[in-house]
């Protein structure tokens, strides 16, 4: 004899039940409708909303890149020139650090360059630049209070002493001015709490010369900022070449790329910043100084072969500067842009 599975013996006791409920099912006219189930996968997040320009630069594009801001600490000392990578710097930060030197934080998003060199250590002020960017900074290492405020900014860090990938040394350098990034392999280590694409940090006009400065500035064709009394960068101005602009030099040598472009930006923005020396020292014993960005004060914008002067603020870490003049918003011309944090007590300017 063969005998049926067992759900094949309950398949007429089914039948019959259902046949019974019909019935009853067609006589009922207020029952609740079924509520949806949606289809939605909660544990994806929602698609970025992209927006009609780099918000970095304010470019105008309809193909803006759904990856986060990558910052890169970049160093400037002499050994270290000439640098790889800058050129393709949505934004540069250039700051003070023990001794006079300075040293950049290069962020990237609208272009990525195939490396970034040479890469050094992260320093107090990092936090405040990188924090509104929401994104990753990429450097060799740091002392531990200087990491741990990365990290508490909300920032991912990505790290050489870390064993993180991306990181190789130039044998044609000597160390420590010899450590090369790859911008791609920073990228693909990001986590799933970036920001993508990354806000806006500074406000841009609509088209080329119709900023702030560019429109409604004093003619220059000289920016002569004073650092320290071992960093002086001047920027001239450059109009109708292939590579206009801004074009800096460091004292009264020109700033080129290892590929010989010479260094240019469509704004620089210079800040005066209040600068204190932290109790930590560098291997030498100088003390490592912290340029203080949560605050205001004066500044002057450069566009478009003219410069005006502005206010500046910071609310707080996680902020993003805010420029004023007259109580109304600063605008920049779209393009790349480079801050220079100038010390209070010992920095100046003056254009001419």
């Amino acid at each position: 004899m063969t005998v049926a599975p067992p759900t094949a013996r309950r398949a007429p006791v089914v039948a019959a039940l259902l046949a019974a409920l019909l019935p009853l099912a067609a006589c009922t006219t207020d029952d609740p409708a079924p509520t949806p189930t949606s289809t939605t996968d909660k544990g994806s997040p929602p698609a970025p909303e992209i927006p009609p320009a780099w918000p970095l630069t304010g470019v105008e594009s309809d193909d803006v890149a759904a990856r986060p801001a990558l910052a890169v600490k970049v160093e400037n000392a002499p050994q270290a020139r000439p640098q790889t990578g800058l050129e393709d710097a949505d934004m540069v930060w250039e700051e003070v650090v023990e001794g006079g030197i300075t040293r950049f934080v290069a962020v990237y998003h609208s272009r990525l360059p195939e490396a970034v060199e040479p890469v050094r250590s992260v320093r107090p002020m990092d936090p405040a630049v990188v924090a509104p960017l929401g994104g990753i900074l990429a450097y060799t290492g740091g002392q531990p209070p200087f990491v741990q405020a990365v990290r508490d900014a909300g920032v991912q860090s990505v790290m050489m002493d870390a064993g993180d990938a991306g990181f190789t040394r130039d044998p044609q350098r000597s160390a420590p001015h010899d450590v090369i990034g790859d911008p791609a392999a920073f990228l693909d280590l990001a986590d799933g709490d970036r920001t993508v694409p990354p806000p806006a940090q500074l406000q841009y006009a609509d088209a080329a010369g119709e900023g702030t400065a560019s429109s409604d500035g004093t003619k220059a064709t000289t920016l002569d900022v004073v650092l320290s009394p071992a960093q002086r960068t001047v920027w001239d101005w450059s109009a109708g070449t292939d590579d206009g602009g801004w074009q800096r030099s460091d004292g009264s040598t020109p700033s080129v790329s290892a590929d010989g472009d010479r260094l240019t930006a469509t704004n620089v923005l210079v800040l005066s910043t209040k600068v204190v020396d932290t109790r930590y020292k560098d291997p030498a014993g100088a003390p490592v100084p912290e340029t203080k960005l949560v605050g205001s004060g004066e500044g002057l914008l450069a566009s478009g072969g003219r410069t005006v002067t502005l206010r500046w603020s910071k609310e707080s870490v996680d902020a993003p500067v805010e420029l004023t003049r007259d109580g109304e918003p600063v605008e920049l011309d779209p393009g790349s842009t480079w801050i220079e944090l100038v010390p209070r007590d010992g920095g100046s300017w003056s254009t001419s």
